[in-house]
């Protein structure tokens, strides 16, 4: 009976960790400017983190070929041609993680030009944290239990 109720109590535990909405502080959007430099085949810097609402000017400059930079989940781009610059502005409304890649064809390694912007925190990541200490913690209260039914069945 106690094992139920421990494998009970640790479920429940499990959906209070994984469901439970998590406390943000508000944060007023702003305006955010990224200077993002585009070489073959690479972003610099090709990680951006943004708070929801946010207004991102990203200004792409291009120090070699033309470079495009198109944002997944908000399908906007913009091209800069060689030794310019061009500027893609837009509100980041859409909280998680989007790719931006290059849209223009600029060598054999194209495919692989990509970046990263989050929108928001990562909640998941410490959502799965606390999963995997509370599974960690469960498994000797839950262990020592089963151990004890085999000694009592060992002696019976």
């Amino acid at each position: 009976m106690r094992y139920r109720f421990s494998l009970l109590l640790l479920v429940m535990a499990g959906l209070v960790v994984a469901f439970a909405p998590l406390p943000v502080p508000t944060i007023a959007p702003q305006e955010r400017t990224f200077e993002i430099d585009a070489h073959q085949f690479a972003y610099s810097p090709s990680d951006l983190h943004v708070n929801p609402g946010d207004t991102i000017n990203i200004h792409l400059t291009s120090t070699d070929v033309v470079h495009g930079l198109y944002v997944d989940g908000y399908d906007i781009s913009v091209e800069a041609d060689p030794g310019q610059s061009a500027t893609l502005t837009f509100v980041a409304d859409k909280p998680g993680s989007f790719r931006f890649r290059c849209n223009i064809t600029c060598g054999a390694m194209h495919p692989f030009m990509i970046g990263k912007l989050t929108v928001g925190n990562n909640s998941w990541l410490y959502r799965s944290i606390g999963l995997s200490i509370l599974a960690a913690i469960s498994f000797f209260p839950l262990s020592s239990f089963s151990d004890r039914k085999t000694k009592e069945e060992r002696i019976k």
